[in-house]
């Protein structure tokens, strides 16, 4: 397997991204297009205010898992739009769908951005009728909103002899939090997989990967982790019977996790990436859930930007779950200095930690006690421009 944080685009496929008027100067509008129908899953926002597009795409996937495109915006979510919104969703995939030459009900649509404005339909048709079929990147930056720079991996492998890739991108930057957040995923390879082998796939490896990372707390209405596979390698169909399927499922995962990471790291105002490991939990559950709650706390996240050795916000934040703990056997270490051992503090040099916590990834051990499961999840520090970028997001 090998890996790159550059896109490659697996047989079969084309993307292109522009700036179609939505904002000033930068990309907003792009898609992702297959040369033939693709088997398709997706996993969706659990936010009740489900955005127009989210509502569409889940219904389409759902009733059919094909897809053949895919067209992106930025800046609008078109959420809390109402029966316009919905109406503005269906003319979009016309449009597509003209463009292309392509039935209806292979063309989805994914949109981020401010809630509860209309999209701006005109500029819309205009930026579509310029799309091309070509090897673009820029659909990379036309999803972005706050993000500083656009979270890219590709992974190729050899299955049954044939070359395959798999390739993602991804926004998010605020509103991130487990059980799906502000972010668009989109993950395509030329594998041939049936639909429900990958939902089955993407909807697992989601649960490891984009739900263990969390920014900021908050949900939103349009997030999306989209896969297709156009089976332009021509392998054998993977089912998890396939011998090679684990070296496929190792190679998919891999692409999710470096753009859950990308999000987590670029977190809005972060100046370091935090990764949380659990060990000694009882099941793999309470470990996940540990995980989550300390990289989430906002106490232990002030003072991992302030490089604090606080480790009594840690405990809090373990002690806020109802995993099972020893109590009184508890660890933590960062970076893998240690702090806490049997729940109480150790000796340690305070100095050594800060100029450790200063680094741009920070490491945090705890180990439970209880068991033998593990679990991880990612996030970031909360800082001051976490603050001044949310008080002023519609400007």
């Amino acid at each position: 397997m090998n890996e790159t944080n550059t896109l490659l685009w697996p047989k079969g496929y084309y993307t292109d991204g522009l700036n179609a008027g939505l904002r000033h100067t930068k990309n907003d509008l792009g898609w992702l297009v297959s040369t033939v129908p693709a088997a398709a899953a997706g996993t969706y926002t659990t936010n009740q205010f489900q955005a127009a597009p989210t509502r569409v795409m889940k219904a389409l996937i759902g009733g059919q898992h094909q897809l053949q495109a895919i067209i992106m915006n930025s800046v609008c979510a078109n959420s809390c739009t109402g029966a316009q919104g919905l109406a503005n969703v269906a003319t979009v995939r016309q449009w597509g769908a003209a463009a292309l030459d392509l039935p209806e009900d292979l063309v989805g649509v994914a949109s981020t951005g401010v809630i509860g404005t209309q999209l701006p339909m005109a500029k819309l048709k205009a930026g579509i009728a310029r799309l091309r079929l070509t090897h673009d990147a820029g659909v990379t930056t036309a999803i972005m909103t706050t993000d500083t720079h656009p979270k890219v991996v590709s992974v190729t492998l050899t299955l049954d002899g044939q070359p395959v890739t798999i390739a993602g991108f991804a926004k998010g930057s605020g509103m991130i939090h487990p059980k799906m957040a502000t972010m668009l995923g989109f993950i395509f390879t030329d594998a041939a997989i049936e639909g429900t082998d990958l939902q089955a796939l993407l909807s697992a490896t989601v649960d490891q990967t984009f739900n263990q990372i969390t920014v900021d707390g908050d949900t939103s209405t349009n997030d999306m982790v989209l896969a297709l596979a156009n089976g332009e390698a021509h392998n054998h169909p993977l089912t998890p019977q396939h011998p090679e399927f684990a070296a496929f499922q190792q190679a998919f995962t891999r692409v999710l996790t470096v753009l859950a990471q990308g999000i987590a790291a670029d977190g809005e105002g972060a100046t370091k990436l935090v990764e949380v490991n659990v060990t000694g939990a009882a099941t793999h559950a309470d470990a996940q859930k540990v995980a989550k709650a300390v990289v989430g706390g906002n106490l232990v996240k002030a003072a991992l930007f302030g490089n604090d050795p606080n480790w009594g916000r840690i405990m809090g934040a373990i002690g806020q779950t109802d995993a099972a703990v020893a109590v009184d056997h508890t660890a933590v270490a960062i970076n893998g200095l240690p702090l806490v051992q049997d729940s109480v503090a150790v000796a340690y040099d305070e100095a050594t930690v800060k100029a450790s916590m200063a680094q741009p990834k920070v490491t945090i051990e705890v180990a439970l006690g209880v068991g033998t499961a593990t679990g991880q999840a990612w996030g970031c520090d909360l800082t001051y421009n976490y603050v001044k970028i949310n008080a002023s997001y519609r400007s």
